[in-house]
């Protein structure tokens, strides 16, 4: 079952006015979202559920974590259902952690080619 496009809205909704969480954007991916600031993902949002990943941090900061699954094959998430979000300023905070902890992506290097991205070559018409 895919998300809710209100219940993203609404995730959003509940970030607004926190100043530190300014950047943060959902972006589409299958059906679900995946929540990102400066090029990270912070967590994915997949059946109206967030899921963040289970780093040390962030297990303190969740009063009982509990584990799920965010896509049949993923590694176990922390599970955080959206009655949680209610509190927006506990879910900035939480977001506030997790832009923290998880690193920046690794640039990716440029191709040699100079080109921006890998294309597929025309067959050649004999």
């Amino acid at each position: 079952m895919a998300t809710d496009p209100e219940t993203a809205a609404f995730f959003l909704e509940q970030l607004d006015g926190h100043p530190d969480c300014a950047g943060v954007a959902l972006r589409r991916m299958f059906g679900e979202y995946a929540v990102q600031r400066e090029g990270k993902t912070l967590g994915l949002i997949c059946d109206d559920t967030l899921f963040v990943r289970q780093l040390p941090e962030v297990t303190a900061f969740l009063d009982t974590p509990v584990a799920g699954l965010p896509y049949p094959g993923a590694k176990p998430w922390w599970r955080i259902e959206a009655d949680l979000w209610e509190d927006s300023d506990w879910l900035a905070r939480l977001v506030c952690l997790l832009d923290l902890v998880i690193p920046a992506p690794k640039p990716k290097r440029p191709r040699k080619d100079g080109r921006a991205s890998p294309r597929r070559k025309a067959p050649d018409a004999r």
